[in-house]
């Protein structure tokens, strides 16, 4: 745990007490503050109250004496209304934080030069945080990686000059800290999302822009208009920054030709070979290889070491994860891919695909997708989407209503092993959420790679801890 000694002799108010909620009142606690905690569920304050967390109800509290808000990055700042904590801190002149926030300013305290990589951006953030600490981990650094990935930032080790934190950070996290200044802050795309909580798209892609404009040095994805808006005004501000980019002919510090990795800097070699790593297929695993290895380049990493580390990296749970292989057929656990946006990027990676999909459906199905359909051998369809995929497949691709996950993997492992290609695919990409039959979409993709264990003559492959949302 990192305890947070800033606010040490002073009294917090702390609204939301999930799991980061709870670590930060925790952390608030260890290091001499006193916290009100609340929370708008009572089995959320009783659970706090267990854990020795000082509670009360915000409503009623003289918020005179709070020395700040600490809020989830869950609950609402500004969008589609402020929570009432928010309203009542703004009335009172009271600075609302995440935190995120108090990490910022323990590290300012105990080792401002310490080592703080910041990644976001609408995709692909994830698996990017997950692959520079992978990396800088095989290269011997002390590492401690959290944030939006899945673990609370305060319950890793204090910053410290030989220690790198390696933080993924959402748009409401980046909200609420307004000293955000890593060493190396990344911004890799920006595309509509979470305009229910920003407003426009003009409020979210400024809020993403922020992780990076006060960064010691940035590293930007040029392969959209709203990032490569970025970069220049970066540019003309005089920042030190790197470019990086998947898209053929763009001029970047670092990008993708073909298979290979390419570094300006480094001559016109290669630097990595992105066609042998099974664990980053696909043109948006590639943006997030080249952002990986700009952030470890400017880590002072050798690029023979950046390169062993993204050769065993064994890639994230439930997105594009390689769970296991039986002869020539290999088993995919896309469960993460909740719409057809991200669906595109799986069927995009294959050729001879034996596709599960279904569940939940979203607005508009999987009819952007059907240019990829002269790739899918069949079809298997689970959940409430089953009917209305199938129209939209009639004619068009072979499928078969399956129902369920169990009878959808046993009949696409038997079509597999059937197949004459060189390596045909069994995809769990379901293009849908998973409420009509999984809590989320974790369990689902347990599931998935839990029915193919199952299956006899199956080798495994081993997989990173489950994570956040990515």
């Amino acid at each position: 745990m990192t305890p947070v000694t800033t606010f040490a002799g002073k009294t917090v108010a702390l609204f939301g007490l999930g799991g980061s909620g709870l670590v930060t009142a925790l952390a608030l606690q260890a290091g001499g503050a006193d916290v009100v905690a609340c929370d708008d569920h009572a089995a959320s304050m009783e659970a706090a109250r267990g854990k020795g967390i000082g509670t009360g109800d915000l409503r009623e509290a003289d918020w005179s004496r709070f020395a700040a808000l600490v809020l989830s990055p869950g609950v609402p700042l500004t969008h589609p209304e402020p929570h009432w904590s928010a309203r009542l801190a703004g009335a009172a002149g009271v600075p609302i934080i995440g935190d995120i926030e108090l990490f910022c300013r323990e590290r300012d305290r105990l080792a401002a030069e310490a080592p703080f990589v910041a990644i976001t951006g609408t995709n692909g953030k994830s698996t990017t945080t997950a692959l520079v600490a992978h990396i800088l981990r095989e290269a011997g650094r002390d590492v401690q990686m959290g944030g939006n990935i899945g673990t609370a930032i305060l319950s890793l080790e204090p910053p410290a000059a030989n220690r790198v934190h390696v933080v993924e950070m959402s748009s409401f996290q980046i909200d609420l800290t307004p000293s955000l200044r890593p060493s190396v802050g990344v911004l890799l795309n920006v595309s509509p999302d979470h305009l229910d909580r920003h407003g426009t798209m003009e409020r979210y892609a400024a809020i993403k822009e922020r992780l990076v404009a006060r960064a010691e040095t940035a590293v930007i994805g040029i392969d959209d208009e709203m990032s490569a808006a970025a970069a220049t005004r970066l540019s003309r501000a005089g920042a030190v920054f790197r470019t990086v980019s998947a898209e053929p002919g763009r001029q970047a510090d670092v990008f993708a030709k073909g298979s290979a990795l390419h570094a300006t800097a480094s001559g016109a070699g290669p630097v990595a070979d992105l066609g042998s790593l099974r664990s980053l297929r696909g043109t948006h695993n590639a943006q997030n290889a080249a952002a990986a290895y700009a952030v470890c380049v400017i880590l002072g990493l050798a690029p023979a070491e950046i390169a062993r580390g993204m050769r065993s990296f064994p890639g994230l749970p439930h997105r594009m994860e390689e769970v296991g292989r039986r002869g020539p057929a290999i088993f995919i656990n896309d469960s993460k891919a909740t719409n057809a946006d991200s669906t595109e990027k799986a069927l995009a990676s294959f050729e001879r695909i034996y596709w599960i999909v279904g569940g939940k459906a979203k607005e508009g199905g999987i009819e952007p997708l059907r240019g990829f359909f002269p790739k899918i051998e069949r079809a298997y369809l689970i959940g409430e989407a089953a009917d209305e995929f199938a129209a939209t497949l009639e004619g068009r691709v072979r499928f078969e209503r399956c129902g369920t996950l169990d009878r959808a993997v046993a009949r696409a492992a038997e079509d597999a092993a059937a197949s004459n290609a060189a390596e045909p695919v069994v995809l769990l990409s379901p293009a849908c959420a998973s409420y009509d039959q999984y809590r989320n979409f974790e369990i689902r993709g347990d599931h998935f790679r839990e029915l193919v264990r199952a299956l006899p003559g199956v080798e495994m492959n081993r997989p990173l801890p489950a994570t956040g949302g990515g």
